[in-house]
């Protein structure tokens, strides 16, 4: 993908959040806080991490995907965002998750009842320092039913604390569910090229589009890898033929792949490295041909 100018955000399309729009590159905080609950390795090193998130919205990223349970003893994503881009850009919209608990010593604890949401709301105005938050989905945590957690999240976007909701980690009925509630503005799964059991998400995937709904994959790059990174699985050839065709790594194909499977699905990579983080915006201006995205398909978890 070589160019005589930076690519930014706006070349992969918008989409709007409820009326909030966003360009379909955004950025996950996750891997700035270098928690091995949620990837291997060291976190990032802090003016680094808060480089990162300011080069982020200078190429014009202005979906920010967070949460107050992503803290190691060294990092807490929240905090980076806050002391990186506070005050907050206008268009800028972030968007946090509730459901799994995590003590003040890192250890998780079981499932967030309905009656802790309210905390777990306050604690990441808190930490980004707002006085609401534009975009809170509820993770589902092996729950059977989702009616009683979202239906203490609509309480509080009713009183102002939370503009927008959406889930994650849901299937279609969860789904359902939530919308006899109120509004869902996003569903947040994981999803990926080589994603196991994919043909599943790809109904929840559609089924969003048709419903208007954003579809916001998690691990859309790392695939099998998911906390190691992207895996180096045989099938692997194929993604790597396809960067070759254009010059581009093999991220940036995952990346490209995962926004070409329709104008509701928003990217959220995650990286603490300020080069990935320009190649991984700069994806979202890599067009695949149909050719090329028949030869992907072929990456297809064989277990589907």
């Amino acid at each position: 993908m070589t160019t005589s100018r930076e690519i930014t955000a706006d070349a992969a399309g918008t989409w709007e959040l409820g009326g909030l729009p966003v360009h379909r590159i955004g950025l996950g905080t996750m891997r700035l806080t270098g928690s091995a609950a949620f990837h291997l390795g060291a976190p990032s090193d802090r003016d680094r991490s808060v480089a990162v998130l300011r080069r982020a919205v200078g190429l014009g990223v202005n979906h920010i995907d967070t949460a107050a349970f992503y803290f190691s003893a060294l990092r807490s994503a929240n905090e980076l965002v806050n002391t990186a881009l506070a005050p907050y850009p206008d268009d800028l919209v972030i968007a946090t998750k509730v459901g799994p608990h995590r003590t003040y010593t890192g250890e998780w604890g079981t499932a967030a009842r309905p009656d802790e949401l309210r905390g777990h709301v306050e604690e990441n105005l808190r930490q980004l320092g707002r006085d609401h938050l534009d975009v809170v989905n509820f993770r589902r945590m092996n729950q059977d039913s989702i009616a009683e957690h979202f239906g203490a999240l609509a309480e509080l976007r009713t009183a102002g604390l939370v503009r927008h909701l959406g889930v994650s980690n849901v299937g279609p009925r969860h789904l359902a569910e939530a919308r006899a509630i109120a509004p869902v503005v996003c569903v947040q799964n994981r999803y990926a090229l080589d994603a196991p059991r994919r043909a599943a998400t790809d109904d929840l995937l559609r089924i969003c589009g048709a419903q208007g709904i954003a579809f916001v994959p998690y691990y859309a790059v790392a695939g099998e890898g998911m906390e190691r990174g992207a895996s180096a699985a045989a099938h692997d050839e194929e993604v790597l033929a396809v960067a070759r065709a254009h010059g581009a790594s093999p991220a940036q194909v995952r990346i490209a792949w995962t926004l070409h499977q329709g104008p509701h699905v928003l990217a959220i990579p995650g990286t603490g490295d300020p080069g990935h983080l320009a190649e991984n915006v700069a994806a979202g201006a890599l067009r695949l041909t149909g050719a090329e995205l028949a030869r992907l398909a072929g990456t297809r978890d064989p277990g589907r």
